[in-house]
């Protein structure tokens, strides 16, 4: 059996810095984001299907998604929302389970940002959780969104809070200090995780 473990972690807590890390030591990462453009890049049923509900306006002239014009879209209605998150939720996790089966790496690791919110974690071997202060997290936020202080901390608010997402954690990576620190922990992460795998 596969050994999977999800990561996961409040925005700019520096989820991306972690999982290059362990694909640094050349373990398949599968990442939610990514998958979710994946899973309506041009030529996909996903496409076709925001295509059909919504209208060709949503598509770009290079017949890609118009992801701001979508966005508008559902923000402004909640019903929209819903349908978009019914389509788009289960292809993704669709094509992550595929990855993590095909993956060749002992371990994989699967990045979710909204590994609580969805309930995922209960498939996982462990979960991984990038913590930070809420303070480090809103200036990384402003920094690199160019977002006020107030727009950072509704980010914030709407997501799983730091004590829910601690609830389920297995591991815990402290990213507060530099990226040397961070490396050390993921390397001990992943010769915990290989030891778990071989004996899976």
């Amino acid at each position: 059996m596969a050994f999977h473990v999800a990561l996961t972690g409040g925005i700019a807590s520096g989820k991306t810095a972690v999982s290059d890390l362990f694909a640094k030591q050349g373990i398949t990462v599968i990442d939610a984001d990514i998958v979710a453009r994946q899973v309506v890049a041009p030529n996909t049923e996903g496409l076709k299907s925001i295509k059909d509900y919504f209208g060709s306006e949503v598509i770009k002239s290079d017949g890609s998604l118009d992801r701001k014009l979508l966005r508008s879209i559902i923000f402004e209605d909640e019903k929209e929302r819903q349908w978009l998150n019914n389509l788009v939720h289960p292809l993704i996790r669709e094509s992550m389970q595929q990855q993590r089966l095909s993956a060749a790496s002992p371990y994989t690791i699967s990045v979710i940002p909204l590994l609580y919110e969805t309930r995922q974690y209960q498939n996982f071997a462990r979960v991984l959780v990038v913590d930070c202060a809420k303070s480090l997290q809103i200036e990384r936020l402003m920094q690199r969104d160019n977002s006020t202080q107030e727009q950072a901390e509704a980010i914030l608010a709407s997501q799983a809070s730091r004590e829910q997402r601690l609830s389920i954690a297995n591991d815990i990576v402290e990213n507060s200090k530099d990226l040397q620190s961070l490396e050390h922990q993921v390397i001990k992460l992943h010769n915990l995780y290989l030891a778990m795998a071989n004996q899976a």
